[in-house]
């Protein structure tokens, strides 16, 4: 059978596949924003706990993906909850990262300036601080989405959704029929929503950017 004839024939299940592992990296991704930008609010102000914190998303970002899923088997379960769990973990570091840099990289003149016309530090953080860290947090992110994405074929290891799947049974059959034919099939796919997503990302920052920043 053929790589063509073969996705024809598993079209259905490819689609399906497809839009779990998308799913996926999605809610992972966005969970991993709000806590990243939540640790990156609380620390910035602070070189020891922006160290601590940078560190720390370091350290399990360097866990081996395949540890960190056997050992969330334990307290999980297989299935959803320890891919997602994983792939929040791992998508933190760039996120925390990047949101450190971009707050602590305002320019204080601006910061001060704000200040000096009555804004309160709430006004300031929201009006003046995060549109101007923004570009640089929205690239941390676009970063940590490509990570999910490959680290989610993983996630198959533990029965977690998504497109793993065809690429762990094509390599546990090769030399059988359709062995190639799916691990092609779950890596091509991987591919392209990787492109998918950092292009919605693309369109995103434009709009959310504002315009002087983004000249």
């Amino acid at each position: 059978m053929s790589f063509w004839e073969y996705l024809g024939s598993r079209r259905e299940r490819l689609w399906f596949e497809t839009w779990q592992h998308a799913s996926m990296v999605f809610q992972t991704v966005l969970a991993a924003l709000v806590i990243g930008v939540l640790v990156g609010l609380l620390v910035y102000r602070s070189e020891r706990l922006s160290a601590l914190a940078t560190s720390t998303a370091g350290v399990i970002f360097t866990v081996p993906s395949l540890a960190l899923l056997g050992l969330l088997i334990t307290p999980l379960g297989l299935g959803v909850a320890p891919s997602v769990v994983a792939l929040t973990l791992y998508s933190l570091l760039p996120i925390v990262r990047n949101t450190v840099v971009g707050l602590s990289g305002v320019d204080r003149t601006l910061v001060d300036a704000a200040r000096g016309i009555g804004m309160t530090r709430t006004a300031i953080l929201l009006r003046v601080e995060l549109p101007l860290a923004w570009p640089v947090i929205l690239t941390g992110v676009r970063v940590s989405t490509q990570l999910a994405m490959g680290i989610g074929a993983i996630a198959a290891y533990v029965s977690g959704p998504g497109l793993g799947e065809q690429i762990f049974s094509g390599l546990a059959r090769l030399g059988g029929a359709n062995a190639i034919n799916m691990t092609l099939a779950g890596t091509l796919g991987i591919v392209l929503l990787a492109l998918i997503f950092d292009g919605c990302f693309v369109l995103i920052g434009r709009l959310t950017t504002p315009r002087g920043i983004r000249v």
